[in-house]
């Protein structure tokens, strides 16, 4: 991991990129750092020269380092995300992975147990029954792609906060980390976790999850972009080291506020 450095920017200028940085759609780094770099002035703002990849990989870095830092500045664990009218959802929502539908994970719910590790007090294995009856809220929600694209979901199950203090989570460590049936991972930090509307979603519309949602339980988060609410999970943990991700580990900003 790069270490984290204080990066000096002149004037609004640091507010002006981070804005920036968030309404890139294109999910390619490499796209994404070359139109940063017809802007021109990267190599001023991050001190490194551009005409090599390893300068490129070294500025991508930081300006990627500078934004989680941003955001989890002016990150408030108070606000509200946007909710709407069930008229407003999106039929049918879509389906999105890093793989095709027809390769969605089809996971027993009945053997499933929801693993626990880390800074836990009460590392006992969950399984599905047991979630369903924890409290449950529900929230209409817009999803927020970094290709492009959004859509308005209905999701329902326990609030995360609730859960974490159920098990005894350590609420001042820094990340919360997540591993799931699909071999996806990633990883969140703490207020995010603790975020009112931050949801272990088990039902979507009002109905079991589909699996193409990410049954039996996904997270599902409206303060950050798509690629951070990770389905089919089967591992929580909490830790204070830097986690990760599987699209963070190869460029994408760990944040990911939307």
């Amino acid at each position: 991991m790069l270490k984290k450095k204080n990066i000096a920017m002149p004037g609004n200028g640091a507010a002006i990129l981070a804005d920036a940085i968030r309404q890139v759609a294109e999910p390619s780094r490499r796209a994404f750092l070359q139109r940063t770099l017809t802007l021109g002035g990267l190599s001023l703002l991050t001190g490194c020269s551009i005409s090599d990849d390893s300068s490129v990989e070294q500025a991508l870095g930081k300006v990627s380092q500078f934004n989680d830092k941003a955001q989890a500045l002016i990150f408030d664990p108070n606000r509200l995300a946007p909710t709407y009218p069930d008229s407003m959802i999106t039929r049918p929502f879509p389906f999105n992975a890093y793989y095709g539908v027809d390769e969605v994970r089809q996971v027993d719910g009945d053997a499933w147990r929801l693993e626990l590790s880390g800074l836990i007090a009460n590392r006992a294995p969950w399984s599905l029954a047991q979630l369903r009856h924890l409290p449950h809220s529900e929230q209409v929600t817009r999803h927020i792609c970094v290709e492009g694209w959004s859509a308005i979901g209905k999701w329902g199950g326990v609030p995360f906060s609730y859960f974490l203090r159920r098990i005894g989570a350590d609420l001042s460590a820094k990340y919360v980390g997540f591993k799931c049936a699909d071999d996806y991972y990633t990883s969140i930090d703490m207020p995010t976790a603790l975020h009112p509307q931050t949801l272990m979603a088990l039902t979507y519309d009002g109905k079991t999850l589909p699996p193409e949602y990410g049954y039996p339980m996904k997270l599902r988060m409206p303060t950050k972009l798509g690629y951070k609410n990770p389905k089919h999970i089967q591992a929580i943990y909490v830790t204070n080291k830097y986690p990760g991700g599987y699209w963070e580990d190869q460029g994408y900003n760990w944040f990911g506020g939307s």
